[in-house]
């Protein structure tokens, strides 16, 4: 009886934003293993440059309706600053206010007494949110130029090198008043974080997970990593506090890990390279190399790393894949294929100068019928995020399919929105929105106000529904487009956001 009763309940999410990847993806991931994901009320979350509001949200997670979750992942920089880009800002929240919000999760915890609560915070990245100041981004504390000078600082060595100290004064002077306000915020955001790992050995929080935001092996977030790796040693519950590159990806791989941890299942995950260095690659917006990301990854998704008998191949296509190294990673992943194991494709090309060798293989591998054939796809942004979308959608699947609660729909659905997204969007539309915004003499594509950004939307709906009618007959030759709505979610054209249901065709 209580094996039904825990296959039967759903997941709360408390997402980073109200972004596609951080709410929709999560969410997609639960109707592929037959599982509810719960989200708050969309009003909550806020909206880019406007703060969620953790108070309410807080109030939500300990409400009625999530009376019986199973599971509860939730996002740290939620709950204390109302998001991924408040918690950037120096007057989102002070200490105290996050010292005070992460105390009511121990209410959590005594409303939700048997639940596995999952949390993940972020190790603020070196470089507040970029934009312009214009619109309502005029008053952002660190609007361009602001941004630049704080970029460059916060990415120089701590403390400066002999050879780098004039630059550094220098960026300090030019940054102003908001250099001292962009070091408080990283020490507000520091000492978060460090109360954030006492709620594990305190019982509060079952899983903890703090992901450096988008920053490389040189800069101020060095020593924040270092802190907070020794305060997890010391807290005497390390093993279930991991601290590793990414951000976005973080609440899809703990839900991951919830779907499969109901069922009792433990994936065995092995990985192939595209090349024989390809775990040595390392993302110039992360601290490790990736293959030590992904051993953190699949035990994140509740996995483990294998040699032999997976239940699931990871490939990693990393960047200079040679034509000849191609050819053999295309042939293992048909062999595979051919053997009925499950095989994620994660292509990490998007991160040479151009998205062409990414664009050719995604064409070779829909012509040659081997992506519909995927457990899973994914290719954009960082490593960490790439790799932690591809992993959770085949963790996902195959929970599924263990619990006899698969929707094969909902895996089309994710994985044609993936090679929509993260292909066509990125290789082929996108450039064409950034073409048309600069003809128009608007070079910042990183916040468009309305009326630019109405446009921009409107050339984005019309030149990806032409991707997506190109691509579903490669990808899902029996299916339809039941229904689609294409939007650019923030008012940039960094991501798009694709509602899509696809039914079979009925000859």
């Amino acid at each position: 009886m209580q094996w039904l009763a825990l296959l039967l309940s759903f997941i709360a999410l408390v997402p980073l934003d109200d972004r596609p990847v951080t709410v929709q993806l999560p969410v997609m991931l639960g109707r592929i293993a037959g599982v509810p994901v719960r989200v708050p009320p969309r009003p909550l979350l806020g909206h880019y440059l406007h703060p969620g509001q953790p108070d309410r949200i807080i109030a939500w997670l300990n409400g009625p309706q999530n009376r019986g979750a199973g599971a509860i992942v939730l996002s740290s920089d939620m709950l204390v600053y109302g998001g991924l880009v408040a918690s950037r800002v120096p007057d989102s929240a002070s200490y105290q206010d996050g010292y005070f919000r992460l105390r009511a999760l121990r209410q959590v915890r005594a409303t939700h007494p048997h639940a596995w609560i999952a949390a993940f915070g972020t190790i603020m990245r070196l470089a507040p949110t970029g934009v312009p100041a214009i619109g309502s981004a005029a008053g952002f504390f660190a609007a361009y130029p602001t941004w630049t000078y704080l970029q460059q600082y916060a990415n120089l060595h701590d403390p400066p090198l002999p050879q780098e100290r004039e630059q550094a004064e220098k960026l300090r002077a030019e940054a102003g008043p908001a250099f001292d306000a962009y070091l408080a915020a990283r020490a507000r955001n520091y000492a978060v974080d460090r109360t954030l790992i006492d709620t594990v050995p305190a019982g509060v929080v079952n899983r903890l997970v703090l992901g450096q935001d988008d920053a490389g092996p040189v800069g101020l977030h060095v020593k924040d990593v270092y802190g907070l790796e020794q305060a997890a040693q010391a807290s005497g519950a390390a093993g279930r506090i991991a601290i590793e590159p990414g951000a976005d990806e973080l609440g899809m791989v703990l839900v991951a890990h919830a779907l499969a941890r109901r069922i009792g299942w433990t994936p065995r995950v092995a990985v192939r390279y595209s090349t024989p260095q390809g775990a040595t690659y390392q993302d110039p917006l992360e601290f490790a190399p990736i293959g030590v990301t992904i051993g953190h990854l699949i035990a994140l998704c509740g996995g483990r790393l294998v040699e032999r008998d997976p239940d699931i191949v990871l490939d990693v296509r990393v960047p200079e894949t040679t034509q000849a190294l191609d050819d053999a990673f295309v042939t293992e992943m048909r062999a595979d294929l051919a053997a009925h194991r499950r095989v994620a494709l994660a292509d990490l090309s998007f991160l040479e100068p151009t998205y062409a060798s990414q664009a050719a293989f995604a064409a070779r591998i829909l012509r040659d019928g081997i992506a519909r054939r995927l457990e899973a796809y994914a290719a954009w942004n960082t490593d960490a995020n790439t790799v932690g979308t591809a992993l959770a959608e085949a963790v996902a699947a195959g929970a599924g399919r263990r619990s006899g609660s698969y929707d094969a729909l909902a895996h089309r659905d994710f994985t044609f929105m993936r090679f929509l997204d993260d292909d066509a969007f990125h290789a082929v539309v996108r450039p064409q929105l950034n073409a048309a915004l600069d003809a128009q003499g608007v070079t910042d594509h990183t916040y468009l106000v309305r009326s630019v950004a109405a446009q921009s939307e409107a050339l984005n709906n019309a030149l990806l529904w032409q991707q997506a009618v190109m691509l579903l007959p490669q990808l899902y030759p029996d299916h339809h487009i039941a229904f689609m709505r294409i939007t650019l979610p923030w008012n940039r054209t960094f991501e798009t956001k694709i509602r899509v249901r696809l039914a079979p065709t009925i000859p």
